[in-house]
């Protein structure tokens, strides 16, 4: 099965709006556990997706990324982005420590989201025959994909992503300065570790993880997920 560009991106929509949009509305709720009113008086503590969509990072990236896999005839990492929620480490109750669950906060969303889609697919094994079932196990595939992506790339130990701003908050506080300090420069590594095909040595481990989780905790055998997502994916 084969699906075509258009069928591709009805399969990614919803999956990739709510895995960029809820990771950054869960960041928004910690830093407000943890004390910073920020993200909610600029009103991003929101499942609606407007709030935090990027016109580029989670529309533009995506679909060309979906058209140029789909041209090349191969898939690829599928990622994009949304408005970063503004969060004020220094309102934080004890900023050093709370920065670790305000930043783990967006991962750990991107876990739920991939198994509540594991969780429609199951559905969707349960309902063959149905002209809903196929539609959704596709569905549910590409959002247990995208989400095992964003949660593995934003792990990555720079600085501004998740990940260094975990490692910040764990390292000693010279480390952890040191650390910081590479913020700046956090993209051009992260463009360096793509280019050079480093990227995927350090999430693809990962990425397979989280999708061996989410088959075992819904009973589902690991190559029929894998076969799913290699439908979505060519």
């Amino acid at each position: 099965m084969e699906l075509n560009l258009i069928q591709k991106v009805a399969v990614f929509a919803l999956p990739v709006v709510y895995a960029i949009t809820l990771h950054e509305a869960a960041h928004g709720y910690a830093a407000r556990r943890f004390g910073d009113r920020t993200a909610e008086l600029a009103g991003r503590i929101s499942l609606n997706p407007l709030r935090h969509v990027d016109p580029v990072g989670t529309v533009i990236v995506p679909l060309g990324i979906l058209l140029l896999s789909k041209l090349a005839g191969a898939g690829g990492i599928l990622f994009g982005w949304a408005k970063p929620v503004p969060v004020n480490f220094h309102n934080l109750r004890r900023p050093k420590q709370d920065m670790l669950w305000v930043a783990a906060a967006g991962p750990g969303a991107n876990l739920l989201m991939a198994l509540f889609w594991t969780a429609m697919i199951k559905l969707a094994f349960a309902i063959q025959g149905s002209s809903f079932a196929m539609p959704l196990a596709l569905m549910g595939a590409a959002g247990v994909f995208i989400n095992a992506i964003l949660m593995a790339l934003n792990l990555l130990p720079v600085p501004p992503l998740d990940g260094g701003r975990i490692a910040v908050s764990l390292l000693p506080p010279r480390l952890a300065y040191g650390l910081a300090r590479v913020e700046p420069y956090g993209l051009f590594i992260l463009l360096a570790l793509i280019f050079t095909g480093l990227l995927g040595v350090f999430i693809w481990p990962l990425i397979r993880a989280v999708i061996a989780l989410c088959a075992t905790v819904f009973g589902i055998h690991s190559i029929e997920l894998l076969s799913l997502i290699q439908i979505v994916l060519n």
